[in-house]
């Protein structure tokens, strides 16, 4: 029997073992009620509509095309760009669009209207070069550390990046942006946010309770009372982008934000601590309490997970709303296959620790805040870029991409399943398998986001730069994969989409009755180009259709 024969045995087995014993089948039910013939149902022949963990498309091949290229039957729109303006007050969608959460527009009601609704955007990054162009600064002649004598670039910079709220509505067919709409708004790098947490008003972040803007806003999630969690990644700008005035240890948060009430303030959660965050997946314990998993997107970083102090309240959502605020945060080591508590208190590691001749640590604040060097003193296990992490909606098993690290010659990635101990996502113990391989074997490399379907078909996006005579030249351009969890194509990824030159697919996200797939097209070369420029524009796109659709 060929190795992949029997890991797809074991697999299939294991996942099994699991559904019948977690006990965290909470969303069986609502997986097995949806509606039949929606966009991922079927196989390629059009037969079996409704089976499970089939390939619902015909696969495409790999391919340089400069355009959203989709499995046949399907098409896109164009919902939003970086630029459009979102409401009265002139905000425009930002740049870099990533993360993408679907809120149904009656959803705090139960509802799950797939027809209307509320998504939250990331936008990741500025496009410095892109923005001199339209003001017409000569990029060649700019340096970064100036950047506070261009004040007019400087504002752009801030106003690209953080989030988007916007009101969505298909009609006739496509989902357009409803104008001038009272939810829609911007939350970006001026924004005022509230800290929460151990770490608020501590030496650690320099005595601020408050902070000005969110950025960096790679992947997130979404809670179990409806609001969006944006995961600060790229952090660092005072460096990078050479922004004046600049407190690293105010970012690298995760950041929650309420689509629904204009006026419930935007928190920054510190007892989840601070790295760089790409993404925030959240369950519950077997006694109720929330737990948040979550990758530290760098080379030879760490897994994370939170549970909080209290339990969650599924009949009253404002009751919710400080669950983010106290807890314990983990670090995992695979070795010994346990959640380690980065708890100063009670870690003599942590309280011990030293750096250049002294110690490091003076309490819990210090401790979340500088969460990677604890990571590293109680022996955590570095990992090739742990990027988004996402829980299976049918077996409660935890699926994390590892992207690559080409340090370790490990260019492909690969992907992780975690199980945890008595399927129990507070328990201290775990243990793993290889769940897929990136490289040639597979056919997909560098996987970045992850989001599951009703039917536990993981979808794949990823994040790499092909160039014709570089290590992922055979892969083109960035793709989208479908790949099943169960089943006897368990582990064979299927290409959905390719993205266009220049570009990563991001954002994944399903309405619930899964007939528009929602991504974003990030940093494109030229596709979708901004009026009057030879630069592309990040969009949110809405996908549709079927080849089994007349």
């Amino acid at each position: 029997m060929k190795r992949r024969q029997f890991l797809t045995y074991m697999g299939s087995s294991t996942a099994a073992l699991v559904a019948a014993s977690s006990g965290l089948n909470t969303l069986t039910n609502q997986a097995n009620a949806m509606t039949a013939n929606h966009l991922m149902d079927g196989d390629p022949k059009g037969k079996g509509k409704g089976k499970s963990l089939t390939a619902p498309f015909i696969p495409i091949d790999r391919t340089w095309e400069n355009d959203l290229v989709l499995a046949k039957g399907y098409s896109y729109n164009i919902v939003a760009s970086y630029g459009n303006v979102i409401n009265s007050k002139g905000e425009k969608f930002g740049d870099a669009a990533d993360l993408t959460v679907y809120f149904p527009i009656d959803s705090l009601e139960g509802g799950n209207n797939s027809e209307e609704g509320l998504i939250w955007v990331n936008h990741e990054f500025p496009e410095p070069e892109n923005y001199m162009k339209m003001l017409g600064i000569n990029p060649d002649n700019f340096e970064k550390s100036k950047l506070g004598s261009y004040p007019q670039l400087l504002k752009m910079e801030k106003e690209a990046v953080g989030g988007s709220v916007i009101h969505v509505k298909k009609e006739s067919g496509e989902w357009k942006l409803v104008k001038d709409d009272k939810f829609n708004r911007r939350v970006d790098g001026t924004t005022s946010i509230k800290l929460t947490g151990p770490a608020s008003g501590s030496k650690a972040v320099k005595g601020a309770t408050t902070v000005e803007g969110t950025l960096g806003n790679c992947s997130g999630g979404l809670t179990l009372w409806n609001t969006a969690l944006s995961c600060e990644e790229n952090t660092f700008y005072g460096d990078d982008y050479g922004w004046p005035n600049f407190t690293d240890e105010h970012y690298g948060w995760i950041v929650e934000v309420d689509p629904f009430n204009l006026d419930r303030p935007v928190c920054k959660h510190t007892a989840l601590g601070r790295f760089a965050h790409e993404n925030a997946a959240m369950g519950t314990t077997k006694d109720g309490r929330v737990v948040i998993y979550m990758g530290d997107d760098k080379r030879d970083e760490f897994f994370f997970k939170f549970i909080s102090d209290k339990k969650y309240n599924p009949t009253n959502r404002e009751m919710n709303f400080n669950l983010l605020e106290s807890g314990t945060l983990y670090v995992a080591n695979l070795g010994n296959q346990e959640w380690i508590a980065l708890d100063y208190e009670s870690n003599e590691k942590l309280q011990n620790y030293e750096a250049s001749g002294e110690k490091f640590f003076s309490g819990q604040a210090d401790v979340l805040t500088y969460a990677r060097e604890a990571a590293r003193a109680v022996g955590a296990t570095p990992l090739d870029r742990p990027e988004d992490v996402e829980i299976h909606p049918i077996d409660g098993s935890v699926f994390l991409s590892l992207t690559n690290n080409s340090n370790h010659g490990n260019f492909y990635g690969q992907i992780i399943r975690f199980e945890p101990a008595e399927g129990d996502h507070g328990s201290e113990k775990f243990t793993f398998q290889v769940f897929v391989a990136g490289g040639g074997e597979s056919g997909i490399t560098c996987p970045d986001n992850l989001h599951f379907d009703s039917k536990g078909n993981l979808w794949v996006v990823e994040d790499f730069g092909a160039t014709e005579d570089n290590v992922y030249a055979a892969y083109k351009n960035c793709g989208v994969f479908m790949i099943p969890t169960d089943g006897k194509n368990y582990g064979t990824p299927f290409q959905f989409a390719s993205g266009p030159q220049g570009s990563e697919v991001t954002g994944p996200w399903l309405t619930p009755d899964e007939k528009t797939l929602f991504l974003d097209v990030q940093h494109p070369d030229t596709w979708n180009q901004y009026p009057g420029y030879d630069f592309g524009r990040s969009s949110l796109v809405a996908v549709q259709g079927g080849h089994f659709k007349k």
